[in-house]
């Protein structure tokens, strides 16, 4: 009874103390304050169409030593660091899960059915960035090299650098242009199909890079790839069938929702495949990822599966990871001229070469010029993989907490930018107009094709191409357009004259 008596605040405890053999009572507390404060940080980010994840690093950036750790005693006694262990155990439970998600989401069809732009966005998207920011990593690296945790080579340092630098965010962009009500337009599905090629190149590379920095040699390497190889071939050569078959007895399939005991299967496949990859020197990370990309194929049973996960890990778990990284985050280390330089150069350059090599591929590939510049822009988005990224950088002592937080930076102006810029540069407005264009190309490219079938030549081969023909009611559609512009003009005035509208 009287050790019992000893743990009451009736006794006299402080329920704020840390106690490592009861560490329940100051986690509750401190996951209480995470969310009520990232909350309340959403509601005014909420009216700038600000994604959740700005919320919870800037909360994390309250309450760390930038802001909130300058109160004397608010870190001993709310963040003590002999919590940090569970704390990071949580979270980082929590970004299992999430990564489990985010291979589960991945729409492989998008990027085989628009494989030829999304290749091209895709691969310009990344090598300019890489390119550029594997020149920005010398400085990093000739400046800021020594104060990190680990000694890694310049090798290493510029792949991470790069691979930083080239990294979509694909959740936060799925979000951003569901909400801009992007998500079956031409350039959404453009975007999304880019950013999934994006995504699992990015993965790779990261992979790369941690294993390069955990390997003592570059036979261990060799293992450590061969081994994920091998692993990755198990999971979907062997895995995947069996998970098909267990939903097909369980009647997952047909009731388009997993049984229990399909949930427990996959439960134990994913942190199966995270220890799997985590011991042999990558991430548990990629593992859980990897076991969401093999689940089976019908849509109804994904999303069932996401419905069942999905809620508890982004409100309750993600956000103590994305908090933590705003705890790591010490903006008074940003506290001199050529700190500040770098953090710059970072932001431009992190900005301009994503925009301009998505934007030029895009352009490229037939978009008009409204249309590119917003998928330039919204490539550019870096969001909350980035910050899984910068965290994996930090843990492997390739990054120092100063070059963490010039990153963290980047990560939240790049990312807050995305969509006030994406509004400016491709309005609703605007998208309705281009939507009927596009609609009438459809019209002229199939009519074009009935020709050439009928053996009758084609009228957009060396000739100029004739007026759309267009019926009176469809020109309600396009009632900002002037209208005679359609009865007397050729298509490509049309969109020249829409290029830049005068609202803009």
């Amino acid at each position: 009874m009287a050790g019992a008596a000893s743990t009451s605040v009736f006794s006299g405890r402080d329920p704020s103390e840390y106690d490592s053999s009861d560490p329940l009572v100051l986690f509750i507390i401190q996951l209480v304050i995470i969310l009520v404060l990232c909350r309340i940080l959403q509601y005014p980010l909420a009216y700038l169409r600000q994604p959740r994840v700005i919320a919870e690093v800037i909360g994390g950036v309250l309450l760390g030593p930038s802001v909130m750790a300058r109160i004397p005693n608010f870190s001993d006694k709310i963040f003590p660091s002999e919590s940090f262990p569970i704390l990071t155990l949580v979270a980082n439970l929590g970004l299992v899960f999430f990564l489990f998600l985010v291979g589960l989401e991945l729409d492989m069809s998008l990027v085989i059915k628009n494989i030829k732009t999304a290749s091209t966005v895709a691969f310009m998207g990344m090598a300019i960035p890489f390119g550029l920011g594997f020149a920005v990593s010398v400085g990093l690296y000739n400046q800021f090299s020594d104060e990190a945790d680990g000694n890694v080579s310049f090798g290493i340092y510029g792949l991470f650098v790069g691979t930083a630098m080239s990294i979509t965010a694909f959740p936060v962009l799925a979000r951003i242009l569901t909400e801009l009500k992007l998500l079956s337009s031409y350039v959404g599905i453009v975007v999304l199909s880019a950013g999934v090629a994006n995504d699992i190149v990015g993965w790779i590379l990261l992979a790369l890079t941690v294993a390069l920095v955990n390997a003592s040699s570059g036979i261990i390497v060799l293992y450590i790839f061969l081994v994920a190889f091998g692993w990755t071939a198990v999971l979907f050569v062997v895995i995947k069938p069996l998970l098909l078959y267990a939903a097909k007895k369980t009647g997952s399939l047909e009731e388009h929702s997993p049984s229990q005991l399909m949930i427990l299967l996959i439960f134990l496949l994913i942190v199966t495949s995270a220890f799997i990859t985590d011991i042999i020197g990558i991430h548990a990370i990629f593992g859980a990822f990897l076991a969401g990309m093999v689940m089976p194929e019908d849509k109804a049973f994904r999303a069932a599966v996401v419905d069942k996960i999905e809620l508890i890990i982004t409100l309750l778990f993600l956000p103590l990871y994305f908090v933590l990284s705003g705890l790591k985050t010490n903006l008074g280390l940003l506290n001199d001229g050529i700190t500040w330089a770098y953090t710059v150069a970072i932001i431009v350059v992190g900005f301009v070469s994503k925009f301009a090599g998505a934007s030029l591929a895009a352009r490229y590939n037939g978009l008009h010029l409204r249309e590119s510049m917003a998928v330039g822009s919204l490539m550019s988005c870096k969001g909350l993989v980035e910050l899984i990224v910068l965290n994996v950088g930090l843990q492997a002592g390739i990054l120092s907490q100063r070059v963490f937080t010039m990153f963290v930076v980047m990560a939240l102006v790049l990312t807050f930018i995305t969509t006030p810029l994406t509004l400016w540069i491709y309005p609703t407005s605007y998208r309705e107009k281009m939507a009927y264009v596009h609609e009438v190309e459809m019209r002229r490219a199939s009519a074009d094709a009935d020709d050439e079938h009928n053996g009758e030549p084609s009228t957009t081969a060396s000739t100029p191409a004739p007026r759309p023909s267009v019926d009176e009611n469809d020109l309600e559609a396009v009632p900002t357009v002037e209208k005679h512009l359609w009865r007397k003009q050729p298509l490509r005035q049309m969109k020249a004259a829409m290029r830049f509208p005068r609202y803009i």
